[in-house]
């Protein structure tokens, strides 16, 4: 399957990818069937419940981070019935596109259920916390319902991932930049910071050195996303960074990334799902996809 089956198969036509590159997002409406995403949401609430079930805190006992939402990784590891959205042939094909990569591997998976309540996600780009030598990862924010203005929203600097440096915000430990001051930055604060609204079934797909962050939530339910992230094959690791996924593998920098940790997501044949590495993940982490 080559780079025109993925166009196919994706639905993302020319005039998608070119507003991707320009704007380093791209909201996808009616990518999912409302009977699709019902299914699959089941399932993740299911796997964040069984992550989540010794932890009894209410939001404010938490620190700052975990405030802003509960992240599980690496679901599609340990929870099968969730791995069919992860490698859906439809999402990664749109990955494999976007990224104009004929293959396409998976980087991670993660549920963001951000809670009644739940702070803001402050302004940073994913690629610098990532060990990996070329910006070629995009990633796919699914709301598992429609998401609306005042309930946690994903914002983005338009054309930030153009700039051409990398704009590192500590936002997991909240030290080692202000997330305010990215904002302010002359080449961020120049370009316009857009909202999106994303209805049931839409994906919002966004480049790896795009600045984002998303509203607090400030509705009575949780907001609930699942997240998978998509390295273009033929990446591999730069510098010492932390990194369990490259970790795990063993790989040194300059080492292809690749590994059960890093299956193929694209090309793949339908229903043919990888295996799951031999040692999982841990049930909580820092890498982001928000």
């Amino acid at each position: 399957m080559q780079a025109d089956s993925a166009a196919t198969m994706s639905g993302i036509n020319p005039l998608l990818v070119d507003r991707f590159k320009a704007d380093g997002f791209l909201l996808v409406e009616d990518f999912f069937t409302a009977g699709e995403l019902g299914k699959y949401a089941k399932s993740i609430d299911a796997a964040v419940r069984f992550r989540t079930a010794d932890d009894n805190r209410s939001l404010s006992d938490k620190n700052l981070y975990e405030q802003t939402f509960i992240q599980c990784k690496g679901l599609w590891e340990d929870h099968s019935s969730v791995a069919p959205l992860t490698f859906h042939l439809r999402l990664c094909a749109a990955a494999a596109v976007l990224l104009e990569s004929d293959c396409v591997r998976l980087w991670h998976d993660q549920a963001l259920y951000k809670e009644a309540g739940g702070r803001q996600t402050d302004a940073h780009a994913d690629f610098p916390f990532w060990p990996v030598d070329e910006p070629r990862l995009v990633s796919a924010w699914i709301p598992l319902d429609g998401v609306r203005l005042g309930g946690g929203v994903m914002g983005y600097v338009q054309g930030s991932h153009k700039i051409g440096r990398d704009l590192f915000v500590d936002i997991g430990q909240l030290r080692g930049g202000d997330p305010v001051a990215l904002l302010q930055e002359p080449e961020v604060a120049d370009r316009p910071f857009v909202w999106i609204e994303a209805p049931l079934g839409s994906v919002i797909f966004h480049h790896a050195r795009t600045i984002h962050a998303a509203e607090a939530n400030d509705t009575n339910a949780t907001r609930r996303v699942y997240t998978t992230v998509y390295i273009a094959d033929g990446c591999r690791r730069k510098g010492q960074g932390s990194s369990f996924g490259v970790d795990r593998e063993g790989l040194a920098e300059g080492d292809l990334i690749a590994g059960t940790g890093f299956p193929v997501a694209w090309p793949r044949i339908e229903g043919n799902l990888p295996a799951p590495p031999a040692i999982r993940g841990p049930k909580t982490g820092f890498e982001f996809a928000e």
